[in-house]
């Protein structure tokens, strides 16, 4: 009984290291407070990303698979956005001169599922060019001064914004 437990969990686990965009996760400690982002990260594989795989005006859930989900143990200022302590779903709607982090307050839902009656706001990001094509999309939640950046970075595209802990 042990044994066949042990072959399906392997084999369970097996399958999820076997995603073409794997689960990854970005977190990082502000004043004692955790903020975690969990997301799926595809490859670009040969296709033209932004404007094509992922269009221009409208919403993408900011990774593959699964829902990016946020968590927030602290009160955030997310450029102007006031975000309570608790626990979100990312998303963006990228155009070719804007992108916009869109904040959710349904979780647990398959990436594609996105309800706008659910924002809890949206806010402009900054754009700039990579310096060279970044192959696999990474997300990055890192110390900024006083407060903290979250970075998204794929194909050409690197797109930021500053989070103030309250």
């Amino acid at each position: 009984m042990a044994t066949a437990a042990a072959v399906a969990a392997f084999g369970q686990e097996q399958k999820k290291k076997a995603r073409p965009s794997p689960p990854a996760e970005t977190s990082v400690d502000v004043n004692g407070k955790k903020i975690a982002i969990k997301y799926s990260a595809p490859s670009m594989r040969g296709r033209k990303i932004f404007g094509e795989l992922v269009p221009f005006g409208q919403v993408w859930r900011a990774g593959a698979n699964e829902a990016t989900a946020l968590h927030t143990d602290a009160a955030l200022s997310i450029g102007n956005l006031s975000v309570p302590p608790g626990d979100y779903t990312l998303y963006v709607l990228p155009t070719a001169s804007l992108w916009e982090l869109i904040v959710n307050k349904q979780t647990g839902q398959w990436g594609t599922v996105y309800n706008a009656g659910n924002d809890l706001g949206r806010v402009k990001m900054a754009l700039s060019k990579a310096s060279s094509p970044v192959e696999t999309y990474k997300m990055t939640l890192s110390k900024d001064g006083p407060g903290a950046k979250l970075q998204l970075e794929w194909e050409n595209t690197v797109a930021a914004i500053s989070i103030a802990v309250k």
